[in-house]
């Protein structure tokens, strides 16, 4: 009997240390597990319409398998997306070139910086009055944005298709109307239309010309390649970037993403998407 309890006493302290094993082991296990698994980073990104959150849209499932969740904030005007960038509610933005950037950060100052340029959007000109600028007449109406970071590119746009001239010296991408030297047809400007209303300005057959840029006439269903009686050439400075708050340039998200929105695929789909109006940038 004796030797009976002993045996028993022995099997049962046997199987209690084993379970006892066992489960530090499964502890470990699914502590290293823990360990091993990471969540996923959430990256907001506020951007014009189009074509900036449309290409974002493209990145998004590619960032996704990079761990990364792409959430787009868009936005129709140029002011809320440098203001949220700054307050936090973004942790990038995709919508201005960098002399907009520049002068916003004066304006305002922001201490933002520039994270990578992605594409161009050529400034068209646009009329339905005149099929090209040669027919312009002397005194034509030209319309332009209110936004004085828009107007140095307008003008230059101007100079460069030889309707005016700008004074010697003068930074172009700083021009104002004032710096124009040379009018030959005694052109007149109107700079009094927000950029996301000269669309509509043109469709009501506003002004001789209207200058636009891509983001707003292809959001309002005009096609820059086919609509534009002029566009700007394709090696235009104003490339539009991504811009974070200093500091945040260096974060693996921010870097990825950047590094996606290059990468050959997303190149292809802007060529594909948009034919020439919108030219990504190597």
């Amino acid at each position: 009997m004796k030797k009976l309890l002993t045996g028993l006493l022995l099997s049962v302290l046997v199987l209690a240390l084993a379970a006892c094993g066992a489960g530090k082991k499964e502890e470990k296990s699914s502590s290293s597990d823990a360990g091993d698994s990471k969540e996923n980073v959430t990256l907001t990104v506020g951007a014009s319409n189009t074509p900036h959150a449309v290409i974002l849209e493209k990145a998004k499932p590619i960032l996704a398998k990079e761990g990364i969740d792409l959430k787009i904030e868009t936005y129709q005007d140029y002011v809320l997306p440098n203001q949220h960038l700054d307050s936090g509610e973004l942790d990038a933005n995709y919508f201005q070139h960098l002399p907009f950037l520049e002068l916003s950060m004066k304006e305002n100052g922001y201490d933002f910086v520039n994270a990578g340029a992605i594409h161009i959007e050529p400034i068209g000109i646009y009329s339905k009055k005149y099929k090209s600028l040669d027919d312009l007449p002397k005194g034509a109406t030209i319309l332009l944005s209110s936004s004085v970071a828009d107007h140095g590119r307008m003008l230059s746009l101007l100079e460069a298709k030889g309707l005016i001239k700008l004074k010697d010296g003068v930074d172009k991408t700083a021009a104002e109307i004032k710096d124009i030297a040379e009018n030959p047809k005694n052109l007149k400007f109107d700079a009094n239309t927000a950029p996301e209303m000269l669309v509509q300005m043109y469709e009501n057959n506003e002004g001789d010309a209207v200058l636009i840029n891509s983001n707003f006439a292809i959001d309002n269903g005009l096609n820059p390649l086919k609509d534009a009686i002029s566009l700007e050439d394709k090696e235009s400075p104003y490339v539009n970037i991504i811009a974070v708050r200093a500091g945040d340039e260096s974060k693996p998200e921010i870097k990825k993403l950047v590094e996606v929105l290059k990468s050959k695929e997303i190149q292809d789909f802007i060529v594909e998407e948009w034919k020439g109006s919108v030219v990504p940038v190597k």
